[in-house]
């Protein structure tokens, strides 16, 4: 896994040092800051993610399926929250990266993780934004009084209100290879809804719960986040993107289900009202994985 991280950071360095500060050394003037050659334009038109290489499934000893929550409050999952906005970089955030990918017909849109039906467009509008008459708007329509912006009552789901994201991975025991390796499959932002968020605005006091806004079949959507870099603390003139992040695990997440014989039962359904144990218990999972690797190797 360690061997293939590093074929793919040496695979990208070009365009990874192409994207960062773009012609700040060679810059006659600012303006000339940030904008690419030609070379650089049809280099980056070029560059495609790497291919999964092929597993047959004879060579698979062993696999578990995982679903994840990466908690976007945690410092470490940072890069899948910023920016909130554009930068002059071009750098978007993770989010706006799928809705622009689903929106543009790029990717297809499932209501659960086992991709069993397909979410549709015009719920996904709704969720993102709603804008209803107030009272004062009621009252000026039934007076048949011509409407204004502030008759209005709006609300958009924006880049800061996504509060995590939930993943579907798969850990299985490359027989052949002799390790073992994750596949992500799928993933889902975690937001409060356009609807629900208006109503919070109108009661603060109204507590609401975020929930998975809809899945997408993660090679899928690999293109459009190998497009999307995401900053890099660590060495600002190399920025990761999006795909790397991903499939090199470079998050914190807390494991909340796992395949089993319940009809995929979360941990919350079996451990109620006691979020130390629930903790324990993902703990308990990820060490039940990291063992089997460890016993295969063991006399």
């Amino acid at each position: 896994m360690k061997k293939s991280c590093l074929f793919m950071l040496a695979a990208l360095g070009f365009s990874f040092a192409s994207f960062a500060q773009l012609n700040i050394l060679n810059a006659e003037s600012p303006e000339e800051i940030g904008k690419k050659s030609q070379a650089q334009v049809q280099n980056d038109a070029n560059q495609e993610p790497l291919d999964y290489g092929y597993v047959d499934d004879r060579d698979i000893l062993w696999a578990k399926t995982t679903w994840e929550y990466i908690d976007l409050n945690q410092r470490v999952n940072f890069p899948l929250l910023y920016p909130l906005d554009k930068t002059s970089q071009g750098r978007k955030s993770l989010f706006e990266v799928i809705i622009d990918a689903v929106k543009t017909d790029q990717v297809t849109m499932y209501m659960d993780s086992y991709f069993h039906q397909k979410y549709p467009m015009d719920q996904l509008e709704t969720n993102l934004s709603v804008k209803v008459l107030n009272d004062a708007g009621i009252a000026a329509e039934n007076a048949g009084e011509p409407l204004e912006e502030w008759h209005y009552s709006m609300a958009e789901i924006k880049p800061a209100d996504v509060h995590a994201y939930k993943i579907r991975g798969y850990w299985y025991f490359d027989k052949r290879q002799g390790e073992l390796k994750y596949r992500l499959l799928a993933i889902a932002p975690v937001v409060i809804s356009a609807q629900n968020k208006l109503q919070q605005q109108e009661n603060p006091d109204l507590e609401v719960v975020p929930v998975e806004l809809f899945w997408v079949y993660y090679p899928e959507i690999r293109k459009q986040l190998h497009s999307n870099y995401v900053f890099n603390a660590k060495n600002t003139a190399h920025p990761l993107t999006f795909d790397h992040l991903l499939n090199s695990r470079r998050f914190d997440a807390m494991i909340y289900k796992e395949d089993n014989v319940y009809g995929d039962r979360e941990v919350d359904e079996y451990i109620a009202d006691n979020t130390l144990m629930q903790l324990l218990e993902s703990n308990r999972i990820k060490e039940s994985i990291r063992n089997f690797e460890s016993d295969m190797w063991n006399y």
